[in-house]
């Protein structure tokens, strides 16, 4: 079957209330039709996702998206002018149409235009069978590690999908972390989630509020210490535990990392081995169960491959996974916040 059948099969099944893992340039989304209360229902169950944690609404078009809406503010204007379709998601009060379902409660709706071409190809053939918006959270189990590829989907999700469900494979996506969420219901914006798109490109467009407290840790912080994102209202990936691997994911300094490295050299042999991904590793002390990867200096390509990483390594058996820390540098602020979170672990983690 082409491409195009496939999207077509998949238009109609978002039509008939059935779900479409689909490919963003961020990650693959688990899409229902974001009218269809019962779709959406489906979403947050085969997710295992909590009712009051809402989803973001893809459509094709900024027409589309201010049908959405109940207030299209002058920033929410210039900023999907400049960046839609891409990966950027506005917040935005919400029209009448939208369940509250899809809103966690709230009056306000996350919405973007994605820029992979079968995604589109996908909102637009649903626009011409159904209402064209697809509500739609990363296609894997809640809090764990988001999707990349096709594969990811089909393991994260295996016995949870119906027999009239639906993946569609686009390859892997080239930006690899979600969507940036910036709050357009307050004057100035406020950036809720760094992601996919940079907070300086964001900030070339409209004047952003500061966060509450600075994004970076400062000079004088412990290097461990990650990015504080003020988050209101509620939205997508906001929880302290999000994009958890199974295996214990551990950010360690530089000099950390040498330490331990050097420590488990030093013991007996272990049965299992862990991962250490650093930037550099020279001097990284060698044993048989430790496993050094080079992790990438560019933020992109590091949050390109981050999630892909994870998915690999949560399969190949390791005790735990040591991250060198990134650099404290704006452009690495999304790959902080996905660190931070995904290895954070207390009572009440996300599973």
């Amino acid at each position: 079957m082409s491409d195009q059948a496939l999207i077509d099969q998949a238009a109609k099944g978002l039509a008939a209330g059935h779900l479409v893992a689909f490919p963003t340039e961020t990650v693959y989304g688990l899409g229902a039709d974001a009218l269809s209360l019962s779709a959406v229902a489906r979403v947050f169950s085969v997710k295992g996702r909590p009712a009051d944690h809402p989803l973001i609404v893809h459509v094709a078009d900024l027409n589309a998206a201010k049908a959405l809406a109940s207030d299209w503010p002058e920033s929410a204007q210039g900023l999907a002018q400049a960046f839609w379709p891409g990966p950027l998601t506005l917040i935005v009060q919400k029209a009448d149409c939208v369940p509250i379902a899809v809103t966690g409660g709230q009056q306000t709706v996350g919405l973007r235009v994605p820029s992979h071409p079968m995604a589109l190809d996908l909102l637009r053939a649903f626009g011409q069978v159904g209402s064209g918006a697809v509500a739609a959270p990363s296609a894997n189990r809640f809090g764990g590690v988001s999707p990349t590829r096709a594969q990811d989907v089909s393991r994260s999700l295996a016995g949870r999908l119906g027999a009239n469900d639906q993946i569609l494979d686009g390859g892997a996506c080239q930006v690899g972390l979600e969507s940036s969420i910036v709050d357009c219901t307050v004057d100035p914006p406020r950036l809720l989630r760094p992601g996919g798109l940079p907070r300086a490109a964001i900030e070339a467009v409209v004047a952003l509020a500061p966060p509450p407290a600075s994004p970076l840790p400062s000079k004088g912080a412990p290097s461990t210490e990650a990015p504080q994102i003020h988050q209101t209202p509620r939205v997508s990936g906001s929880l302290d535990s999000h994009y958890a691997p199974s295996t214990r994911l551990l950010m360690l300094s530089r000099k950390a990392l040498l330490e331990s490295a050097a420590a488990r050299a030093e013991s007996q042999p272990s049965s299992r081995a862990a991962l250490c991904f650093c930037f550099d590793p020279t001097g990284v002390a060698v044993s048989p169960s430790l496993i050094i990867q080079q992790a990438p200096t560019d933020a992109a390509d590091y949050g390109r491959s981050l999630y892909a990483r994870l998915n690999d390594w949560d399969q190949q058996g390791f005790d735990e996974l040591w991250l060198e820390t990134p650099p404290l540098t704006p452009e690495w602020e999304a790959v902080w916040d996905r660190l931070r979170r995904a290895s954070h672990r207390d009572s009440s983690a996300a599973t």
